[in-house]
């Protein structure tokens, strides 16, 4: 049972994490029928529709990341996600299989060369705030908590983990809006974000509980060796030292704004889904009957 009222809340899906998710643990033994891998998008599917089963949302979208190594973070620091590495031809069809998909069932999708999905979430959120709405985040990416407003709530689908504004203190021991200070201070390993070497998210989260914000720590770095907690001398030292680093790394941290993305409220309202478009993709990737018969259901409700 939802614990939200569909209504209240536009539902915004941070596509690429269950798309990789599928694309790793599905077997690439599914294929369809011209042997093309089909089991990132199948994964996928699949978490869609028991999602659109379950919360039966009246305002979604979906968001894709398009590339690893073109956003306008790359310009500002090139190492920015060079540990991973890029997606393969066979991963970069299925993302294209799960958009049309989303179109198909009549959800609104968006992806962007220059943003990721990240910022298209934060100013969707952000522009349907003005409507009234709710933000209601789905993935399984901290940095998305830095977006929860008192009323917003972020869920990890697949673990069924929800958290709102306190519940964020309660994990990082920092307020969302104090989340992207965090990581700028204590560096992200998964997106290859510097921080301050030495510095971890406990050290962090203390530096923030007293001075509020990044800068504010930076203005003030020679009060820090006088806290009370283990290391406290060291990390002025490191905090005096590596200022720079931090600043760029709160750059690459601090989610964007995308002006190219829609303000208006019907834009991400649910459309009806167009059932040749369903079953043409649905030849192309070789879906059988019951999954046919299962989105059509749901998606008739």
């Amino acid at each position: 049972m939802s614990q939200h009222d569909p209504k209240q809340f536009v539902y915004l899906v941070d596509a690429s994490i269950y798309i990789f998710r599928a694309w790793f643990t599905m077997p690439d033994t599914l294929t369809n029928d011209d042997g093309d891998p089909v089991n990132a998008v199948m994964g996928f599917a699949d978490f869609l529709l028991n999602f659109l089963e379950r919360e039966t949302p009246e305002y979604m979208a979906c968001a894709f990341d398009k590339s690893l190594s073109m956003s306008y973070r790359n310009e500002i620091y090139p190492d920015y996600k060079a540990n991973r590495d890029p997606a393969p031809p066979e991963l970069k069809r299925q993302f294209e299989y799960c958009r049309e998909l989303v179109r198909a069932a009549g959800i609104a999708e968006f992806a962007s060369e220059r943003y990721e999905a990240d910022d298209i979430i934060g100013t969707l959120s952000h522009n349907m705030r003005q409507h009234g709405l709710n933000s209601c985040i789905i993935t399984g990416d901290k940095d998305l908590t830095q977006l929860l407003e008192p009323s917003d709530a972020w869920w990890e689908y697949a673990k069924n983990k929800r958290m709102k504004r306190n519940d964020v203190m309660e994990q990082f021991g920092v307020y969302p809006e104090q989340i992207a200070d965090l990581l700028a201070l204590a560096g992200d390993s998964v997106d290859n974000i510097p921080g301050i070497p030495g510095i971890g998210m406990k050290t962090a989260a203390h530096i923030l509980k007293k001075f509020g914000t990044l800068e504010n720590a930076l203005a003030n770095a020679e009060q820090v060796g006088t806290m009370k907690f283990r290391g406290a001398k060291r990390a002025q030292v490191l905090l005096q030292e590596h200022q720079d680093t931090a600043r760029l790394s709160k750059q690459l941290t601090e989610i964007a704004h995308d002006k190219s993305m829609p303000t208006e409220q019907a834009a991400l309202l649910r459309k009806p889904h167009c059932t040749e478009s369903l079953d043409s993709l649905f030849n192309r990737l070789g879906f059988g009957n019951f999954r046919r018969n299962r989105w059509q259901k749901v998606l008739s409700q």
